[in-house]
């Protein structure tokens, strides 16, 4: 399968994702392990992803996904294992089953000045992407939405830039932004003993990893997480703000 470019010349992966059984997702890994490789960035094969995902005024991201348009995308900041280490600004473009992502490293102190509505900063800031945020944030009123959880456990060949991932647990925050606090609330988001897969590459899939894809029975899903745990999130907060209204009209 070809990539396609975008009129910058942006190269784009093939992204398929699956939503699979826990026990189909052991037996896949089994069987992929002789011909990918464990990620070296793991610690025992795993880590834990945080992203708070931004949109626009008019959930633009949100609103686009459901509507099935072919060419959108996305922001977030992204973290791993609750740590400050690595911060990234990440852009998600996605074009059909093909995505491109643009990244910028941003400092604890620079993620702090987003957080306070100051992003004065990232109009001159060196990396384009930084200044292209800058716009968003203050033409389009990005703002944070929700904050997504999952454990990642990623396998990877280097023919063919191949990616698999296995994301369980996903979840949404549901009280407040801090993507720094472990102790956040969440809740899940998938149907119980399930999880995401998904199949990332560039140049093309090695014929012995694809006879093992789509499993038997499954097909490409759409799945986001972030639409997912938007609706989680916001659903929950839409509730108990009608059960506050409800507890006002019943005291008066």
């Amino acid at each position: 399968m070809m990539t396609v470019e975008t009129r910058k010349k942006d190269v784009y992966r093939n992204e398929w994702k699956y939503i699979i059984s826990l026990w189909e997702a052991e037996s896949l890994k089994r069987r992929l392990s002789p011909f990918l490789e464990r990620d070296p960035n793991t610690v025992d094969g795993k880590y834990m992803i945080r992203s708070l995902y931004f949109d626009d005024f008019w959930n633009s991201s949100y609103e686009e996904k459901l509507m099935g348009v072919a060419d959108r995308k996305k922001w977030r900041i992204r973290i791993y294992n609750y740590s400050d280490s690595q911060i990234k600004l990440e852009r998600k473009k996605k074009y059909g089953s093909y995505i491109h992502k643009d990244s910028a490293s941003l400092t604890r102190e620079e993620y702090d000045k987003i957080m306070n509505g100051d992003y004065s900063f990232l109009l001159h800031h060196k990396n384009t992407l930084c200044q292209e945020f800058f716009y968003e944030c203050t033409v389009n009123l990005q703002r944070p939405k929700v904050i997504v959880d999952y454990e990642r456990e990623p396998m990877i060949k280097e023919e063919g830039d191949v990616r698999i991932t296995f994301d369980s647990d996903v979840r949404a925050a549901i009280s407040g932004f801090d993507i720094f606090d472990p102790e956040l609330p969440t809740l899940s988001v998938l149907e119980q003993n399930t999880l995401v897969l998904e199949v990332k590459f560039t140049e093309f899939l090695p014929g012995v990893i694809r006879k093992l894809l789509p499993l038997d029975g499954q097909e490409f899903s759409a799945v986001s997480k972030y639409t997912l745990c938007y609706e989680r999130a916001h659903h929950l907060t839409d509730a108990l703000a009608g059960i506050t209204k409800t507890n006002r009209r019943d005291m008066r």
